[in-house]
């Protein structure tokens, strides 16, 4: 019991990706903007999020929200698609 892992979104990290490409930023600019979310991040933790080998915590979900104008919803199901 309690050992298994719960499932992960497949296409998290595609869409942290997007997100950070339709900002223009680069993974440091975008750092910049989600270190004071209250979560411990760092500069590395960016790339991680977007090759699914990281999972962000919640308030950094958050606050990518945030920066993307859509509900954390869109971003962790899978079968909702980023708005263009």
């Amino acid at each position: 019991m309690g050992s298994a892992r719960r499932p992960q979104p497949v296409k998290l990290a595609k869409k942290l990706f997007q997100i950070r490409k339709r900002l223009g930023l680069s993974q440091g600019q975008l750092f910049k903007k989600l270190e004071s979310c209250g979560a411990t991040i760092y500069p590395a933790h960016i790339s991680g999020y977007e090759s699914g080998t990281r999972e962000p915590p919640l308030p950094v979900l958050l606050r990518y929200a945030e920066l993307a104008g859509v509900s954390t919803d869109v971003l962790i199901n899978d079968k909702l698609s980023l708005p263009k």
